[in-house]
């Protein structure tokens, strides 16, 4: 039977077990998971944090994160401004990106979500409002949260991955996991 790990990756960890890259030597899974043969189903960039779906199963790892089965992922986005409804529309609608249009993602307002402190934390300034917004999308191109969001006007200050399919966050605390 398939494993599956769900864990809270931290800002600035690399989804990968080592790092070979960087003479410095950055953060990896390493830190958090120490369970043989289990690797990432799909990747979650460096300097955004949440679920992380660990499996050793390499069909599940596949069906998980190839675009082709478009499992869908929640993302809770901290955005800069004051977005209102009208301006998420084109997210709702598809955005053309470099890389070519992205399909629809269910997007919403949301009131500031109860999450573990950010190691470093956000920068704030008085002088720019921030907000938070619920995006979910069905693909999973490089930066593409980050990217959809800088198109509208209003640059993404802290992405939390909270859901992959009807696996969630929930409960779990940020650098630790559990089995799923």
């Amino acid at each position: 039977m398939a494993r599956i790990i769900l864990l809270n990756k931290p800002f600035g960890v690399l989804s990968q077990f080592t790092d070979t890259k960087s003479p410095t030597k950055r953060p990896t899974l390493s830190a958090f998971v120490d369970v043989p043969h289990v690797y990432p189903a799909g990747r979650l960039d460096r300097d955004s944090e949440g679920l992380l779906l660990l499996t050793d199963d390499g069909t599940l790892q596949a069906k998980i994160a190839a675009p082709k089965h478009k499992m869908s992922k929640t993302y809770l986005v901290q955005v800069e401004g004051t977005p209102t409804d009208a301006d998420l529309q084109p997210l709702r609608d598809g955005v053309t990106l470099k890389d070519g249009p992205t399909k629809p993602a269910q997007v919403r307002l949301i009131d500031p979500p109860t999450l573990w402190d950010r190691d470093p934390p956000v920068r704030f300034r008085k002088s720019v409002p921030d907000t938070w917004i619920e995006a979910t999308i069905a693909e999973g191109r490089n930066r593409q949260v980050r990217r959809m969001t800088a198109h509208i006007g209003f640059p993404t200050l802290r992405l939390v991955r909270w859901r992959i399919g009807n696996w969630t966050l929930d409960g779990i605390p940020s650098g630790t996991w559990i089995d799923g």
